[in-house]
């Protein structure tokens, strides 16, 4: 296998929401079985994800979940019955415009499979590049519900949006007559939490409000007294930035966690010391952490990432399950014709890191389980996830999005 990595640093980690552009379409060629593997030239395999920038963390998760993914898949060997990949791996700086400069590069240069990116927005504008242009994308940890049915040529490796809201939902049952209030700063990200909770949870039953803070805001005092006057049967927090210890405090002093289930979503393992008092009372919504499996994907892929002084992080199994999509479109779809492998992922049930998984043919959404958690501290003090539930994928799926 040839391989050109991008070494990842850690960086501190901010979503944002990034613009989308585009470019002309090119052609695909035509191929034949993959059991004449041998005599043909490599596969050529795109990668890219965030090196450098603000989302560089995540890319390194899931740039390492990669390759124990493709280490896995192929017994070792980076081949696929005998063929070689050829992958390159490139950085997307967390900037939609360098990501569509290198991917224009690569279909430029004949590339027919591309990978990766943790900013859905990238990803979006990744997408709109292999339908113009007739390429497989499949994209990383970015969890926007837009690239779920985009368009023909797009996969997904890791969970989207509305499986995060679906799993806060399962701490109260039904949501059919509840009512719940999402927490959550007045900014785009805490916007997109409100609407995302309202289209999920609201459109199974659920009376859904906000109670949005200014991002300047340094006092949460008040805001807790709101939320327990609004006697909710669930809050749901979407909080970011400098602020987060302040308002955890403040809910905790208030006794809002005595009043009612508070649910967030468990963030990557740099984050797992910083909720300071109410650490253990939080109920987290998880979409995947170290202890939360132990099938042999899970060991394989932590015994991979040890050996390789890494650990197994929030987007490990993103990677591991798209290079698992990969070589299921190059050992069954031939790795060259576009059509058979689009179609030799469509439908797919296979055992993967977090269970089995599903690529629903309709319109590629992964339905994957989920998981409920909580923070229980060690002996030395510091604070690790510990499984309450796994939620069935059936539970948390989202709808079939209507057309390609």
């Amino acid at each position: 296998m040839r391989v050109t990595k991008m070494f990842l640093a850690p960086a501190f980690i901010a979503v944002a929401a990034l613009t989308l552009v585009g470019c002309a379409p090119t052609t695909t060629t035509g191929g034949t079985a993959a059991s004449d593997s041998t005599d043909k030239a490599a596969v050529q395999v795109g990668m890219i994800t965030s090196a450098t920038g603000p989302l560089a963390a995540y890319g390194a998760a899931y740039t390492a979940g990669f390759e124990a993914g493709l280490d896995y898949a192929t017994d070792g060997t980076g081949m696929v019955d005998g063929r070689e990949l050829d992958i390159t791996w490139k950085d997307d700086q967390g900037n939609p415009d360098t990501a569509v400069s290198v991917a224009k590069d690569l279909i430029g240069q004949g590339y027919q499979i591309l990978a990766g990116t943790v900013a859905s927005g990238i990803a979006v504008t990744l997408a709109e590049q292999a339908a113009q242009n007739k390429i497989l994308y499949i994209s990383g940890p970015a969890a926007a519900d837009a690239i779920t049915g985009i368009n023909d040529y797009t996969f997904r490796s890791g969970r989207q949006t509305y499986e995060d809201v679906a799993t806060a939902g399962t701490f109260i049952g039904d949501p059919s007559g509840k009512k719940i209030v999402v927490f959550a700063q007045d900014n785009a990200f805490g916007q997109g939490n409100l609407a995302g909770v309202q289209a999920v949870l609201g459109a199974k039953g659920a009376t859904v409000e906000g109670v949005l803070v200014a991002e300047d805001a340094t006092e949460f005092t008040p805001f807790a007294q709101q939320l327990l006057d609004a006697s909710p049967d669930l809050i749901f927090v979407a909080w970011a930035g400098a602020s987060t210890g302040a308002m955890w405090t403040a809910l905790q002093q208030q006794g809002v966690f005595d009043a009612v289930p508070v649910v967030t979503g468990l963030g990557d393992v740099s984050t797992y010391g910083a909720y300071g008092e109410a650490s253990g009372q939080i109920s987290f919504l998880s979409h995947y952490f170290a202890s939360a499996t132990d099938n042999e994907q899970s060991k394989a892929m932590i015994s991979y990432l040890k050996a390789n002084d890494a650990q197994a992080d929030l987007f490990s199994p993103d990677g591991f399950v798209a290079a698992q999509l990969l070589v299921q479109a190059v050992r069954e779809g031939g790795g060259d014709n576009v059509d058979d492998m689009i179609a030799s992922l469509e439908g797919y049930t296979f055992d993967s890191v977090k269970g089995s998984l599903t690529i629903r043919a309709e319109d590629h959404a992964v339905l994957q389980p989920m998981f409920q958690a909580t923070l229980k501290e060690g002996t030395d003090g510091t604070w690790s996830p510990e499984l309450i539930e796994t939620v069935d994928a059936k539970t948390v799926a989202p709808p079939v999005t209507a057309a390609k």
